[in-house]
């Protein structure tokens, strides 16, 4: 019988038997699933590369029933250089926790899977922050949780030079803070998730430990929303 193929980034192993693992794969076609994978803590398995984080590949699946095995893979990129540097490599980890935060069994996702793939490729090669703040933006958007970064869901007013305002994490909004009733969020903030989604920004609010404050506000909507705390990106902000 002919396996299934599906191009699938490696978001999560854990320790099954002595020598297998169960892989949670987020892919092109499928959306999310779980995969069991055959002797991959073996020396030399010829597989062992499949189960190690970060792994893109074209996986080879059978399918028994509800449950899937992987019986053959293809690297198409390891993101080798993300275990080189340990910033990088928690920015990573913080990533693929958020995208198995963000996804749902069998419901097929090809734009999360797109956002995750390329954030690996920039958080690679770039400024691991940045990048860890842009694909958490976009990662809750395409999974219907938008961080609205507009003026005052309110009023209306702007807020770009606003030194303090409040956001309202039922309502993913941010709003004057005599307008709302959310928590308090700096202008520093708003502006630095502003800049990394690639909208205008006040550049007096850009500081040096703006991006940290951003992934902290960021870290606790992603918990508020999905009720599961990311620990790598909680790491991975204790480095910054």
């Amino acid at each position: 019988m002919e396996g299934i193929k599906v191009n699938a980034l490696m978001l999560r192993a854990v320790d099954y038997g002595e020598n297998d693992k169960i892989l949670t794969l987020l892919t092109d076609s499928l959306g999310k699933i779980s995969a069991g994978i055959k002797g991959v803590k073996k020396a030399g398995a010829k597989l062992k590369f499949a189960a190690q984080p970060f792994c893109f590949a074209e996986y080879i699946l059978a399918k028994r029933g509800e449950k899937y095995t992987v019986t053959q893979a293809s690297e198409t990129e390891s993101f080798y250089d993300l275990r080189t540097d340990i910033n990088k490599f928690y920015a990573a980890a913080a990533v693929c926790e958020a995208a198995d935060r963000l996804s749902y069994g069998g419901a097929e996702d090809e734009t999360l899977f797109a956002l995750t793939v390329r954030a690996l490729s920039e958080v690679c090669n770039g400024d691991e922050a940045s990048a860890l703040i842009k694909y958490l933006f976009s990662a809750l958007s395409s999974s219907g949780y938008t961080m609205g970064l507009d003026n005052c869901s309110e009023c209306g007013a702007p807020l770009v030079s606003c030194d303090k305002m409040r956001f309202d994490m039922n309502a993913g909004a941010f709003t004057c803070w005599d307008c709302g009733t959310g928590a308090g969020v700096s202008g520093v903030t708003y502006n630095v998730l502003r800049q990394c989604a690639g909208k205008p920004f006040d550049s007096a609010y850009i500081t040096a430990d703006g991006k940290k404050r951003a992934l902290r506000l960021l870290r606790e909507y992603i918990a508020y929303k999905t009720d599961a705390r990311c620990t790598s990106l909680s790491e991975y902000i204790r480095l910054l």
